[in-house]
Order: structure tokens, then sequence, then C-alpha cells
């Protein structure tokens, strides 16, 4: 727990600085609750208004999270603290969801003219293509340009158009790295459960009942359960956000095509603002920081005009290596390998659970959701023997427990492996059920 004499300062912007060095040199971790508003005001000899617009300054950036009734603690990931400890040697990595190197195509050598400054801020070649991309999926048309990664574009987005305590549908259980944004930012994210076709209408419908000003949405590969939007529910949502126009609508296709499902949009042309965000790190490599987007008019100026002042822009080398890796037809065939290998690789180990009675699930992308009572336990246990997965917590709001893991390299002979030692750390507590 933190201890009120990690605290120190008499103004609030002081007073945040003494939480984060204590995250900083170790002194406070994970989890820790701060110490409560009216003790510590009067520990510190400030009013308790200021300690509160400490805490609310920690909440802004991400540090810690109002936890109800527990009042507030230290998030589990926080933009302080990001390191994270190596694995032993002899653990199989299932939990960074990395895609398989084998399946990443070479970058070879190019000689890309260097840009200089007041050249075009995008590779016409690229956007050109990207622009072929959204067209064939069915994409409304709008303008493209060009980010690092789908964070990176999303997060600018979200800062461009939303304020915060904004409300932000997101879907449960949710990617990590959304909810990260959302906490950084301020804003309160509402909960949509997903089943393997995607948002669930009724869900939606309900949450849509209060005024919202965003949906986040990931149309396939869903991370972490893999749930891919089917045509027929894509239809039944757009019917339902038809009566929204207003609502920002964000689409992070952070897999691309080797996600093994096709692209179903919940974009209409009836809808103002809008953006498809498409990364290209599961799909030619994670350290080719580039992302793609289509969007509306409005959306595009407020975020390329931001990037101007910041980044200025994505740097021509690594645009002109994506444009040239998506003109090859080597590289579409490997694309397409790649989708149907980690499409065969999450059915080997569905199946392989399944043949011990356990619940999977995974349509689509590198992930495949396995439902467990309790993580913790089974989090520890799989490492024991050998298995590095993740714990449900970090992606869950209201849905039940559960662990992630990543089959981009789980060769079928390992899922069955994976699937025994599952079953035995499982088998326990079914006996003890059942006594």
């Amino acid at each position: 727990m933190l201890e009120r004499n990690y605290l120190s300062g008499h103004t609030s912007v002081n007073i945040a600085a003494s939480v984060e060095r204590a995250l900083w040199t170790g002194r406070a971790a994970a989890g820790d609750p701060l110490p409560p508003i009216r003790p510590t005001a009067a520990h510190l000899r400030v009013s308790p208004a200021t300690v509160a617009a400490a805490y609310r300054l920690l909440r802004d950036r991400g540090v810690v999270i109002a936890d109800g009734r527990r009042g507030t603690r230290i998030r589990d990931t926080t933009p302080i603290v990001t390191s994270t400890a190596p694995l032993p040697e002899n653990v199989r990595d299932l939990a960074t969801g990395n895609p398989d190197p084998k399946l990443l195509p070479r970058l070879g050598t190019i000689r890309p003219r260097q840009r200089l400054y007041g050249g075009a801020l995008n590779d016409p070649e690229l956007l050109s293509l990207a622009r072929a991309q959204f067209d064939a999926d069915g994409i409304p048309p709008g303008d493209v340009a060009v980010m690092s990664g789908a964070l990176d574009g999303i997060e600018r987005v979200l800062r461009e158009h939303l304020r915060p305590g904004d409300r932000v549908i997101v879907e449960d259980p949710c990617f990590t790295g959304i909810s990260d944004i959302l906490a950084s930012l301020a804003l309160t994210p509402v909960a949509v459960v997903v089943d393997d076709e995607g948002l669930r209408f009724d869900a939606l419908r309900r949450a849509l009942a209060r005024p919202a000003a965003a949906l986040i949405v990931t149309p396939r590969a869903q991370n972490p359960t893999g749930a891919a939007i089917s045509a027929r529910r894509a239809r039944q949502l757009r019917s339902l956000l038809r009566a929204h126009p207003d609502l920002l609508l964000i689409e992070d296709d952070h897999a691309g095509v080797v996600s093994g499902a096709p692209y179903n949009t919940l974009v209409a042309p009836s809808h103002r603002r809008w953006i498809v965000v498409r990364s290209v790190s599961k799909s030619l490599g994670p350290d080719l920081r580039v992302s793609v987007f289509a969007a509306d008019p409005l959306t595009i100026a407020r975020v390329e005009g931001r990037q101007t002042l910041g980044s200025r822009w994505v740097s021509h080398v690594l645009q002109r290596l994506v444009a040239t890796l998506w003109k090859h037809a080597t590289t579409t065939r490997l694309l397409r390998r790649a989708a149907d290998t980690y499409a065969a690789r999450r059915s080997a180990l569905i199946d392989a659970l399944a043949c011990h009675g356990i619940e999977a699930r995974g349509a689509s992308g590198l992930n495949v959701w396995i439902s467990v009572p309790e993580e913790s336990t089974i989090v520890r246990g799989l490492l024991d023997r050998g298995w590095a997965v993740n714990a449900g917590e970090r992606y869950r709001i209201d849905t039940p427990p559960a662990i992630r893991v990543t089959v981009a390299s789980l060769q079928p002979k390992d899922a069955a492996r994976f699937a025994r030692d599952l079953a035995a750390l499982l088998a326990p507590r079914s006996r003890a059920s059942v006594a």
C-alpha cells in the first residue's frame, strides 16, 4: 500500500509528481490504493481540494483510476512504468501478441528519396494503394492519410473530437491499448459485449439509449476474443447507427488481411464523423510503424493539422517500404498464406481444448479467448508448465474470467500439449465442484 509519507508537496502539481516519483523508484506499484483525500490533506497541511486536484491530474495522465467505493488506485499499466520482466528461457511466449516472424515479408533494400521540409506529407503511391483497399472493402469514399500505427491514429482522433468525461462505447472484452488511451484522456468507457459475430445488437442499443460521443469497434480479429463482424450483424448494426449520424465511429482494423475474415464495415454514407484505421503491424511487421486511415474530411483535417504541429509526418522511408511491399505479388501470396496458417492454428487449439471440454473462442486473428473459472491461479499454473498467457482481467469490463492465448506461432502438436496442461489445471476444480 502507498503510505502517506510517499506523498509530498503543497500544490496539486507537486503532490501528483510525488506519486509518479514513487512509481519510478519502486516505492509504489500497480494496484496500490492512494490514501484517502482528507487524511492526506491533513498530513500535507493543504486543503482537501488540493489533494483532489492532484488525484484528478493523475487520472487525466492515466496513472490512477477511480475504483468506486474502494477509492483511487494506481492502474495496472501506467505511462510512468512500462517495462516488463523477461520470460524465463523455458517458457513459450503466448502472451505478447506478436505475429509469427516466419510469416512476415523480408524487407529487402530500397532506395527512397529523402523527404525534405516542405514536401508532400504522405507518399502518393501509398495513399493510392490504401484507397484501393478501402474501396474494395466497401468503405464509403473519404480522404486518406498516414499515421504511426493504429493506436496513434485512434488517440489523435479522440483528442481532436472529444473532451474529458465524454462517454465512449467500447467492446467488452476490450483491447488494453484502447482502455489505456481512454483512461489517459479521462474518457468514460461504456461496455458492449461481443460474441463471435461482433458487437451484440441488443447491448449496443442499450448503450446508445444514453448520449455517447464515440464508438470504437474492431470489425475483425477483435482483440482479445477473435470476433469478426458478420455481414448479417453489420447490416443490423448499421441500421441501428443510422439514428446516430453524429456519433464518432472508429473502426480499428489492426490485423488487416491476415485476420482471415472479410471486412464488414459499420460506416454508412450517412455517417458524418468516422475513421477506419488499418495498421500493417500484424501483416508486415510491428516495427513498421505505419497505419493508413480513411475518414471524413473534417476528421482528416483535424488529425493532419495536429500532426504537423508535432511529429509533422510519418517517415517516408517507412511509407515507401510499405507501398513497395503492397505492390509485390510475393507479398500478396505470403499474406494469404499467413491468414490460412493463423486460421489453422486457431482451429487446432480450439479443437484440442474442445476434446477436454474447455470452451474457447477465436473466429479470426491471432488470439484465442478461453473461459476459465479463475484467472490468476491458471496463469501461474501455465507459467510453471512453460506457457506464458495473458489474464483476461486487463481486457474485461463486465464479462466473466478468461485468458488470452496468442496462437501465431503455436504448432498443432504444441496446441495439444497446451490443452492437456490447461485441462490438468482445471481438473481439480471440476472434481471439487462435483463433490
